[in-house]
């Protein structure tokens, strides 16, 4: 099956123009799935550790209005992440749409960093700690949302479950890129599943160089297949989901606890 990953900005008018080049993009590359990166469709709220309620709300609404585009991109699959408020709590949430049965939330994410740039801790809450799957047909997905890729049990619990794509979106900045691909093979290699992520790229307005740089790998060597760049943003390749399948009987997959 075709699947596609991406990089764009996250400013308001950058994002549109950013958008509809995906959008032009995927008509011709007929694509299956598309990632999107993490909580794309706001400008960056964790780069202060001053958490701001109406800021939350508002990234929220456009959240939701971005949400009703996603037809525009004409693809059976598409995956991502959003900001919700969930039982007066806010969290960042990895989910599947579809067509015909929108919007399906799939995992809250549990690991939150703490640091300049990146005070997720402060803006939302951690979720249940439970690494759920979703399937469509024979896609079967797991989320390991940015800094949940480097908590490698995860990615070797979705091997057990039968995950044959690992859903990475990331907001990265360009100087930790090299770090997070290593953290990328891994977690392909531990969950004998394609790993995708798409992150950010470009600058902000606070002048922060997102990383770009996303991603599909395959799952029995790590072997990267393609990456994003600022000149060729979008990435489509046919993937075969029997490589994931056959790739849990080998090492390390196969390996009892």
């Amino acid at each position: 099956m075709k699947v596609t990953v991406c990089q764009f900005n996250d400013q308001p008018k950058q994002l549109e123009k950013d958008w509809q080049d995906l959008v032009s993009y995927l008509k011709s590359s007929q694509s299956e799935l598309v990632l999107l990166p993490e909580i794309p469709f706001y400008p960056w709220l964790a780069y202060t550790d001053q958490p701001d309620q109406q800021l939350w709300q508002a990234a929220v609404a456009a959240h939701d209005q971005w949400l009703q585009r996603l037809p525009e991109l004409n693809t059976p699959i598409v995956l991502g992440t959003r900001v919700v408020i969930e039982n007066n709590a806010n969290h960042n949430q990895g989910f599947l749409w579809t067509p015909d049965g929108g919007c399906q939330s799939v995992h809250n994410k549990y690991y939150l960093p703490s640091e300049p740039g990146f005070w997720e801790a402060n803006w939302y809450r951690r979720g249940d700690k439970e690494f759920a799957t979703a399937q469509v047909g024979p896609i079967k997905t797991g989320f390991l949302i940015c800094t949940e890729i480097w908590f490698t049990e995860h990615a070797r619990a979705y091997a057990k479950q039968g995950v044959n794509i690992l859903a990475a979106p990331r907001a990265t900045a360009m100087y930790s890129v090299d770090k997070w691909i290593a953290g990328g093979r891994a977690a392909a290699v531990m969950s004998g599943a394609f790993c995708l992520s798409s992150n950010r790229g470009g600058f902000d307005a606070r002048g922060i160089e997102w990383g770009g740089h996303s991603w599909i790998i395959e799952p029995e060597e790590g072997e990267i297949l393609g990456i994003t760049s600022l000149e060729k943003p979008f990435l489509t390749l046919d993937i075969d989901l029997n490589i994931a399948e056959n790739a849990k009987k080998t090492y390390p997959r196969y390996v009892l606890e």
